[in-house]
């Protein structure tokens, strides 16, 4: 039976802190399902379709899906029948709602396990707010997204 896990988060947009996550969490996992989530209480960006593809542009491994879901994420557990859960940590901060929601999952459905990956060094203060603000601004976003997720920012801000 293969190792599955799921990286499931609004990625608006995929950042290569995102990419680390996932190329790393296959060191342990045979198959990770990246779940794409439609957030109705956040205003995105990029729509899930538009974010979907970014991922998918993004990440060259077989050994990795990509799709969209809404709801709660363990409910996206159950239906996939996947109970480990990938989470990225950039900071002590991160860990403590991060932490928070671990043990949430874990109490609406017993099954689930979380694991937690410390992100590179070097991708540890970037998150996908801050890209959108530097594309928006014209700045530089060079190694911080793939190129195709660069283009569709330009074309976002800039026309």
């Amino acid at each position: 039976m293969a190792l599955q896990g799921i990286y499931a988060g609004s990625f608006d947009p995929f950042t290569n802190g995102h990419l680390d996550i996932v190329t790393r969490s296959l060191n342990m996992f045979d198959t990770v399902t990246v779940g794409v989530i439609q957030n109705i209480e956040k205003q995105s960006l990029f729509s899930l379709q538009e974010r979907i593809d970014m991922v998918r542009q993004s990440i060259t491994s077989d050994k990795v899906e990509v799709e969209g879901f809404q709801g709660l994420l363990v409910d996206y557990a159950r239906q996939k029948n996947v109970f480990n859960i990938i989470r990225g940590l950039r900071a002590v901060s991160d860990f403590d709602y991060e932490f928070q929601m671990s043990l949430t999952n874990r109490a609406q459905e017993p099954k689930v396990d979380t694991i937690f990956l410390m992100t590179d060094q070097k991708y540890s203060y970037l998150s996908s707010s801050i890209v959108r603000q530097l594309a928006k601004l014209n700045g530089n976003i060079e190694g911080m997204v793939s190129p195709y997720v660069a283009q569709k920012l330009k074309e976002t801000f800039h026309g």
